[in-house]
């Protein structure tokens, strides 16, 4: 299915017509716009918007997204999302690199003492953490990718306090980095695995929602140290393509806040005073007995 003319679809049944001006019509047997309707509001013809959804048309102008983009009521991610699957037959973004994050990155995340902070990519592959994080989720995190955590490691479910919304976000998520790196085969092969094994996701991906990570509220279930409400916030990296820093912190005064505390004295003892790598766990490997 070409992903622009699913997403147009998607868009446009989701539209309630009073929103739009249209008067309710007791009759109409679509959920929310007819092609139609869409194609008068955003000023093309409709044979136009009709081989537009259906992956016939030629490249829409910017003029014509921006009308569509109206009509449909898309928001600022929707709208840059939608200018991106149009310009796709015309102009491929490069697929990031292998993922190798700088040492003075790593640096940075060893400054992060009180909040779990890592460093992830597109995928949602987890690079880089600092020891908190590593103590948030209770695991190595070199190889974590936090998609398959969320929706395939069904012993690991009840990590996330707020189990259904972290599902939204991740699939709005890798819907956003399908658009923008449609050429990218572990991307893909990710969202392959992952319909294949949850059937939630199959639904929530069948939807074509996409969301902006930047912050917002998270919430953990440590087997530890019980709940922790934590703010996250998310730092794109200028000049890594693709890369996110992530820090998860607590509120001055709050029960999280005591609750991170704790857990890193309970993980005092563990090897964690430098950022978790795979590179540093290669060196483990390669030096230990």
């Amino acid at each position: 299915m070409d992903d622009l003319a699913g997403f147009l679809r998607t868009r446009r049944a989701r539209v309630d017509p009073a929103a739009v001006g249209i008067p309710a019509d007791s009759r109409r047997r679509v959920e929310g716009l007819r092609r139609e309707e869409v194609a008068h509001l955003s000023g093309v013809s409709v044979d136009y918007y009709v081989r537009l959804e259906q992956g016939r048309a030629t490249q829409p102008s910017g003029q014509i997204l921006d009308a569509l983009a109206r009509v449909l009521c898309l928001d600022e991610t929707e709208r840059g999302h939608l200018h991106r699957l149009a310009r796709q037959r015309r102009r491929r973004a490069k697929t990031p690199g292998g993922g190798r994050v700088r040492p003075e990155l790593l640096r940075v995340l060893d400054l992060v003492a009180g909040a779990p902070a890592l460093i992830m990519d597109h995928r949602l592959d987890v690079l880089a953490g600092n020891r908190l994080a590593g103590l948030l989720f209770g695991r190595p995190l070199p190889g974590l990718n936090t998609a398959r955590h969320i929706f395939l490691e069904e012993a690991e479910r009840g990590l996330y306090a707020e189990w259904e919304q972290c599902t939204l976000d991740v699939v709005g998520h890798l819907r956003l980095a399908a658009g923008k790196y449609p050429e990218d085969p572990r991307l893909a092969s990710l969202i392959g695995e992952l319909a294949m094994g949850s059937e939630r996701f199959r639904r929530l991906w069948a939807r074509a929602d996409v969301r902006a990570r930047t912050h917002g509220r998270k919430a953990y279930r440590h087997p530890m140290v019980g709940l922790l409400e934590l703010h996250q916030e998310n730092f794109a990296l200028p000049g890594e393509s693709g890369m996110e820093l992530l820090v998860l912190s607590a509120a001055p005064g709050s029960p999280a806040e005591d609750g991170l505390r704790l857990l890193g004295s309970l993980g005092a003892d563990s090897d964690g005073a430098h950022p978790i790598t795979s590179e540093s766990t290669d060196s483990i490997r390669t030096n230990g007995d």
